[in-house]
C-alpha cells in the first residue's frame, strides 16, 4: 500500500473525529511514514511498519477522550426547522422512554460483565468471615476447657480456601477489566469511523 492510499483510507475511517483532529492525525501518520522513508525504507515498507488503518484507528481511539467523540457526534450538521423541533417535542413521550430503556439495558449488560468479580469477592469475604468465626469458636472452646477440633479445623479450612480463592478473585478482575477495556475501545472505534 502506498502512503497516499494509506492516508486516504485512514482519513475515510476517521470521519467521526472533529476536522482539526483528523488533520492532526493524518499529519502525524504522514510524518511517521516520511521518517521511515528517510531512514532508507521504501514507501511500501514504511507503510507496512505502521500497520493497517484498522490498527491506526484503534490506537487513535485509545488516545481520544470519549467526551471529544460525543461532542462531535452531537453537533448538528444543519439547523433544525420549526417543524422538526415541534415533531421532536410531540414525540418526546415515545422516544424518551425508548432511549431510557436502551440506556438501561446497556448499563445492565455492562454491570453483568462485573457479576463474576462481585460474586468471587463475595465468596472471598464469606471465607474470611468463616475463618474469623471458626477462630472465635475455637478460642471460646479453649477458654471453656473443651477444645473443639471441628471449629479449629473449619477455621483452618476457611483460611486455606481464602488464601487460594484470592487468586481467583484477582484473575476474574483482570479478565473483566480486559473485556471492559476491549468493549469500550470497540465503541470508541465505531464512533470514530462515523458513517462508514
Amino acid at each position: 500500500m502506498t502512503k497516499q492510499e494509506f492516508l486516504t483510507e485512514l482519513r475515510k475511517n476517521l470521519n467521526g473525529l472533529p476536522k482539526d483532529e483528523i488533520e492532526d492525525r493524518i499529519n502525524f501518520y504522514e510524518e511517521m511514514i516520511n521518517d521511515r522513508m528517510d531512514e532508507g525504507k521504501t514507501e511500501e515498507q514504511a507503510v507496512a511498519d505502521i500497520g493497517t488503518t484498522d490498527e491506526a484507528v484503534r490506537t487513535i481511539a485509545s488516545q481520544t477522550k470519549m467526551s471529544t467523540l460525543v461532542k462531535e457526534k452531537m453537533k448538528l450538521k444543519r439547523s433544525l426547522t420549526g417543524w422538526e423541533i415541534l415533531l421532536i417535542a410531540l414525540a418526546f413521550p415515545v422516544w424518551f422512554p425508548l432511549l431510557m430503556t436502551v440506556l438501561s439495558l446497556l448499563f445492565t449488560a455492562y454491570i453483568m460483565t462485573w457479576v463474576l468479580v462481585i460474586v468471587s469477592f463475595s465468596v472471598e469475604a464469606g471465607l474470611i468471615a468463616g475463618a474469623g468465626g471458626g477462630i472465635a469458636a475455637f478460642v471460646c472452646s479453649l477458654i471453656e476447657g473443651a477444645p473443639s477440633l471441628i471449629a479449629g479445623g473449619g477455621a483452618l479450612l476457611c483460611i486455606g480456601g481464602a488464601c487460594l480463592f484470592v487468586l481467583a478473585c484477582i484473575g476474574a478482575t483482570k479478565v473483566t477489566l480486559k473485556i471492559s477495556k476491549s468493549i469500550f475501545l470497540g465503541i470508541k472505534s465505531k464512533i470514530i469511523r462515523g458513517r462508514n
